[in-house]
């Protein structure tokens, strides 16, 4: 029998595929640990890239895991009747009001392709999450990025960009790579001026962690204020559940119909379903999460001035933003050599920044170690 390499394969030209797929650049995700250890031998690697919680689902999302892991013959609840009304119930909205994707990345990609048209406009900060602009890049629609003033969103130039043909504004709150948020007074002149033809996507993927009193709560200030916008949230983050990818969003019954119209059949799995719908009993835990990291996030800030890397600010997600002023991705590379992995943000258009998650205390002291050696390899080397 033919092995793999004596196999061939019917060769399809790159012109088969739809231009803007064939020029697009896709997300580049963070390293996984085991990649790293298997690349580089190491024996720990500590991940502080992908933005991800540093502790795992609560124990009642575990158990509903388990629970249901002997049906998993079955396809899951494709409306996901359970989850959407405990939603609506918590948040004081209609079941109409609620959809639910793949993470809230699948609620981007659902309302780019329930919304945009070939020649339509979105409007974003730049540098911010890239699946924005990604999304829209697939339907051949024109990504509009305004540069960031002070590491946040400039809304007033935002405004500014917005033409006849703008469809979608997305407002990351924060904003992702940078951890940087806008005053509740920001947002509220923006509202107050956004055109009617405008639907903003408020972006809160990280809303639980967020402690200032000046951060506005989109869902309670604007969306039941009769304002034109999707609000975006996500289990991936404090609840511990990135790895099964389930997100959602309250939005006007017509979006969340239109969402419903373009998702994938069964795209949210029944164990994501439930442990889900478990971890919204947790909030002592929500809560323990969001003091531990309000306390070690100011522990990497200081370890990173220490070696000369100044954030961004005031930070106030799971993780903060350097600027080093030249490409990062040498001193990602070192870092990666002595097992810590932190996110380059090439792809989110800071090309000579680092974006680090904030860790347990065991693992920030062994980001301080990391950079210690690499410090100390610049000065031999000078």
């Amino acid at each position: 029998m033919a092995g793999p390499s004596d196999q061939r394969l019917a060769e399809i030209a790159d012109s088969f595929f739809r231009p803007p797929v064939r020029d697009l650049v896709p997300y580049e995700p963070g390293k996984p640990v085991e990649e790293v250890q298997r690349e580089l031998g190491l024996e720990r690697v500590v991940k502080l890239a992908s933005n991800e919680g540093p502790f795992g689902p609560f124990p009642a999302a575990l158990e509903a895991i388990e629970r249901c892991a002997p049906d998993l013959n079955r396809y899951p609840d494709g409306g996901a009747y359970r989850l959407r009304a405990a939603l609506a119930d918590l948040h004081d909205v209609r079941f109409e009001e609620v959809a639910v994707g793949a993470g809230s990345d699948g609620l981007v990609d659902g309302l780019s392709q329930a919304v945009l048209d070939p020649g339509d406009e979105i409007v974003f900060g730049w540098p911010s999450f890239p699946s924005y602009a990604i999304d829209a890049r697939k339907l051949g629609a024109t990504p509009k990025t305004v540069p960031l003033r002070d590491d946040r969103y400039d809304l007033e130039a935002m405004l500014d960009a917005i033409t006849p043909r703008t469809k979608l504004v997305y407002v990351c709150h924060p904003n992702n790579p940078t951890g940087t948020m806008n005053t509740r007074a920001e947002l509220d002149a923006y509202f107050g001026r956004v055109p009617e033809h405008v639907l903003t996507v408020l972006d809160q993927a990280y809303f639980e962690y967020i402690d200032d009193p000046d951060y506005a709560d989109g869902i309670g200030e604007y969306l039941k204020a009769g304002r034109r916008v999707v609000v975006l949230r996500t289990f991936s983050k404090i609840f511990g559940l990135a790895g099964l990818r389930v997100g959602y969003a309250l939005a006007p019954a017509s979006a969340v119909t239109a969402l419903g119209k373009v998702r994938r059949a069964f795209d949210i799995t029944t164990p994501a379903q439930e442990a889900a719908l478990a971890s919204l009993d947790g909030t002592q835990e929500v809560e323990r999460r969001r003091l531990e990291n309000a306390a070690q996030r100011p522990e990497v800030e200081r370890i990173l001035r220490e070696h000369g890397l100044e954030p961004a600010g005031p930070a106030v997600a799971n993780f903060v933003y350097c600027d080093i002023g030249e490409d990062s991705r040498p001193l990602f590379e070192q870092l990666l050599r002595h097992g810590v992995i932190v996110r380059p943000t090439h792809g989110f258009g800071g090309s000579t920044a680092i974006r680090v998650t904030v860790g347990t205390e065991t693992e920030n002291g062994f980001l301080a170690n990391a950079l210690d050696r690499v410090t100390e390899m610049a000065t031999k080397t000078a």
